[in-house]
């Protein structure tokens, strides 16, 4: 049996203590797309995030993985389950591709293996996703995927100087079973 954690494209795997000068990477891109921007962080703060990641006790319901390409070994992004309501049923997930990296179906794939192992092992109802209004890649992408925009929160975010929108998407079990079957 193949591993669930592996596609064509992409490998899932834990955070290693070597992955924090990508996270950096990352990290920064993310800032370039008017994304998560924060102060600078130093590398060591990567650093010692992707240690502390590395010997954390993976936690069923919230977890960070990395995206290696399966051909070079080449972290590629991170992907992961922020927040879960295991009673309820759903789980809000989040992904993000280093610049270098995106356009070559990393992250769908990617999405896709984590999507199937929430929803197939861990039994889950729902998926949401939150996406800022200017990020019409990853909005596609949500798309692409089976994912419905449920809401809009106007103004919601603040970056650059000015206030924006937050797209809210949802996807069902049962809508990313017949869109991706095994």
């Amino acid at each position: 049996m193949t591993s669930i954690w592996i596609g064509e494209r992409v490998r899932l795997r834990g955070i290693e203590p070597e992955d924090g000068g990508e996270l950096m990477r990352i990290a920064q891109d993310e800032e370039g797309l008017g994304d998560l921007i924060g102060p600078p962080r130093s590398a060591e703060h990567f650093r010692g995030r992707a240690r502390e990641e590395a010997a954390t006790s993976p936690d069923a319901e919230r977890f960070p993985l990395a995206i290696e390409a399966v051909d070079g070994g080449a972290l590629v992004g991170v992907i992961g389950v922020h927040q879960a309501d295991p009673r309820a049923g759903w789980f809000e997930y989040g992904i993000s591709v280093a610049a270098a990296h995106r356009g070559k179906g990393y992250a769908g794939e990617a999405a896709v293996l984590l999507l199937r192992f929430m929803f197939g092992e861990r039994r889950y109802h729902r998926c949401e996703a939150r996406v800022f209004a200017h990020n019409e890649a990853s909005l596609a992408l949500q798309r692409r995927l089976g994912f419905v925009e449920e809401g809009r929160m106007r103004d919601r975010v603040f970056q650059g100087g000015r206030h924006g929108d937050l797209v809210v998407l949802g996807l069902l079990a049962h809508e990313f079973a017949e869109r991706w079957p095994r």
